[in-house]
């Protein structure tokens, strides 16, 4: 058994393969999350469960959290029966969410005045590798409170960058999520022109991935695209959200603007809940 005794909040397609991946590597973990059916399949699996963030903190060494946007991370920290009701001495809070460099700052102030430490700690992939524990986590932090919760980083993830203090890995997420965003973009826009003048996917789909412009997320969405089927590895709404956060963290280049619209769109025709691959649908329109 891991001597850290973990906690972990919010059991979405990310969070729960993730506690999966810790249990099996023999880290005691307890869960909390407001949908209490959710914590059921982790529970059988050698999980325990808390009753609240603050019954949770207060069992713990290192309370992780995976949650959708700000507002719910704000909310588990700062509300009743949240992470920081008290002060912790010696404890570790690690935000695994998205969200803005500003939020990012903001939780680690606060969490140093309760005695915590505060990780930044943002994953670049989906629910593939979440499930298989390669992952690419970026961190923010002092470098003792890295050193300290690396071995848990090392179950859930292939590699992980210690890229500076607290919300500099929140800017880090966003710019690759920005890179996502125009990868999927332009390879709708692709695929979609082909298919225009006469080029099937099949062979247009071959010419990329065999070739200088092929990398990993053409692969991994040649299949989507060949089936037309987009079932979320990761929602196109979310990528909407990191999109938006990007520009308010100061992101102001030619392709923001038109990539955010576009993105908009699709989700306002009613593909947010589908995979971030959908935007060809919306194009084809």
């Amino acid at each position: 058994m891991n001597s850290l005794k973990l906690g972990w909040i919010g059991l979405g397609n990310m969070g729960n393969p993730m506690v999966l991946n810790l249990l099996k590597a023999n880290f005691e973990v307890t869960v909390f999350n407001r949908t209490k059916d959710k914590e059921t399949p982790l529970i059988e699996a050698g999980a325990k469960s808390a009753n609240s963030p603050q019954e949770l903190m207060e069992s713990c060494d290192v309370v992780l959290t995976m949650l959708s946007n700000d507002e719910a991370v704000k909310e588990i920290f700062e509300g009743p029966s949240g992470l920081l009701n008290r002060e912790y001495p010696d404890k570790i809070i690690i935000n695994m969410s998205t969200v803005s460099p500003a939020t990012s700052r903001y939780l680690s102030t606060n969490c140093s005045k309760k005695e915590v430490a505060f990780v930044d700690a943002p994953v670049s992939g989906s629910v593939k590798p979440a499930q298989d524990g390669t992952l690419v986590i970026l961190v923010g932090s002092t470098a003792e409170s890295y050193q300290k919760v690396k071995p848990v980083f090392d179950v859930l993830g292939k590699i992980s960058i210690h890229v500076g203090a607290a919300g500099v890995a929140s800017s880090a997420k966003l710019a690759i999520n920005y890179l996502l965003g125009l990868n999927l973009q332009g390879l709708a826009e692709t695929i979609i022109f082909a298919e225009n003048n006469g080029v099937s996917k099949e062979d247009m789909l071959s010419i990329i991935n065999e070739g200088a412009c092929g990398n990993g997320i053409t692969k991994i969405k040649s299949t989507s695209i060949l089936e037309d089927s987009y079932p979320a590895a990761f929602a196109l709404k979310h990528l909407v959200k990191d999109l938006g956060l990007a520009k308010e963290a100061g992101l102001n280049t030619p392709l923001i603007e038109p990539l955010f619209d576009s993105y908009s769109a699709a989700q306002y025709e009613g593909l947010g809940d589908e995979d971030v691959m959908a935007i060809i649908k919306s194009l084809r329109k």
